[in-house]
């Protein structure tokens, strides 16, 4: 029944966020066209993030409690996600163009908690010094503060660009070789470990993405603008279904291990 109850919240949420949208931008009278491939990319994302929402939240209840709190940031990033597509497709059927001030608010709340994710999945297992989750935190927070001012115009672009960068490098240092990679290596979980070593390659490889949409849109100037949003969205389906995913199955491997 607490099932139904969510999958029912769940769907009523969408259509009045849909709902909303639409009165806002009078969009009702719009038509998604049929050739329009990165409108659809838009409606295919905002149904894939609201059914990764209900999946983690379902599925929060059946993991150990050590790992429930990951669960529902997971289930959190889904939820955020998909009510700023509700916004940024009907935006795009409506006029053709994606405000960057809509992606990066998304951004801006998602990247720190999934950066966050990893100290939640060390904490599942063994005690985590807090300051470890504020060095992540803040790092994340560096690199889509720069970049957001540098894509606005606010600073220098290549100066925006800079920033970001130093702060997801920062981040790759810290998962790797600094103390996030040292206390993951020495957990003795395996499933921690797994999971640990898979969202690093996430935000190694699945967030490149980003800094090349940057290069390429911002500094070169040679991505059309549709191209741009395209890769974004398909980005930001994989990057944030996969991350929970990773998550959820290495708390279900957790939970059957100590229930045995």
């Amino acid at each position: 029944m607490k099932k139904l109850s969510m999958i029912a919240i769940a769907a009523l949420a969408f259509l009045g966020l849909t709902g909303t949208a639409n009165a806002f931008l009078g969009a009702s009278t719009t038509t998604l066209a049929v050739d329009d491939y990165v409108g659809i990319s838009f409606w295919l994302v905002t149904i894939g993030l609201l059914a990764g929402a209900v999946f983690f939240f379902i599925e929060r209840g059946t993991v150990a409690a050590s790992w429930r709190t990951s669960i529902t940031v997971a289930g959190l990033i889904q939820f955020v996600a998909f009510v700023h597509y509700c916004y940024m497709r009907d935006i795009w059927v409506a006029t053709g163009d994606s405000p960057t001030v809509y992606r990066y608010i998304d951004w801006l709340i998602t990247v720190p908690l999934q950066i966050v994710e990893f100290y939640l999945i060390l904490a599942a297992v063994k005690k985590v010094p807090t300051s470890l989750f504020w060095k992540l935190l803040v790092a994340s927070l560096v690199m889509l503060i720069g970049g957001y001012l540098g894509e606005t115009g606010a600073i220098q672009p290549f100066l925006g660009f800079v920033i970001g960068m130093a702060g997801w490098i920062y981040i790759l240092f810290e998962i790797f070789s600094g103390e996030a990679g040292t206390i993951a290596a020495k957990s003795g979980n395996k499933a921690m470990t797994t999971a640990f070593g898979a969202l690093r390659v996430i935000v190694t490889i699945g967030w490149a993405i980003y800094p090349l949409g940057y290069v390429f849109g911002y500094l070169a100037g040679g991505v059309d603008n549709g191209m741009l949003n395209l890769i974004y969205n398909l980005a930001d389906f994989v990057n944030k279904l996969a991350f929970g995913l990773v998550i959820w199955a290495a708390a279900m491997q957790n939970t059957r291990l100590s229930s045995r």
